[in-house]
């Protein structure tokens, strides 16, 4: 263990002891910690403090754009105004995410649509 690792648990034991610790919210409760597996040892650390800021990386910020945008576009009638610039916008952003590496399937709903099918058929 190194020495900052000795000085932090020291001080974590010393606030235990004092009782610092033992109002906190979701005491008693297991932590909920994130998939980090396919992040980099060297970077979680960073990844994280992003997150917790509130800061997502543009593919993640692209992603969450087009399934609001697919989500209004469902919504609206292809005569509305802003129906070609939504769809213009949601064209753009798939091809932002497939140059990402990213896959764009999660905007179709096909795979949802099948599932109900199946589930509905098989529940008949």
């Amino acid at each position: 263990m190194g020495l900052i690792d000795e000085w932090a648990e020291r001080h974590i034991i010393k606030a235990q002891e004092r009782g610092e610790l033992d109002n906190l919210p979701g005491n008693g409760r297991p932590l909920l910690l994130d998939d980090d597996t396919f992040i980099p040892v060297d970077l979680r650390v960073s990844y994280r403090l992003l997150k917790n800021a509130g800061y997502l990386p543009p593919e993640l910020q692209d992603r969450q754009e087009a399934l609001t945008i697919a989500d209004l576009l469902s919504q609206l009638d292809e005569q509305h105004d802003d129906y070609a610039n939504l769809h213009k916008r949601l064209a753009l952003l798939q091809l932002r995410l497939k140059q990402a590496g990213l896959s764009t399937e999660f905007l179709h709903r096909e795979y949802q649509y099948k599932l109900a099918d199946k589930l509905s058929k098989e529940s008949d």
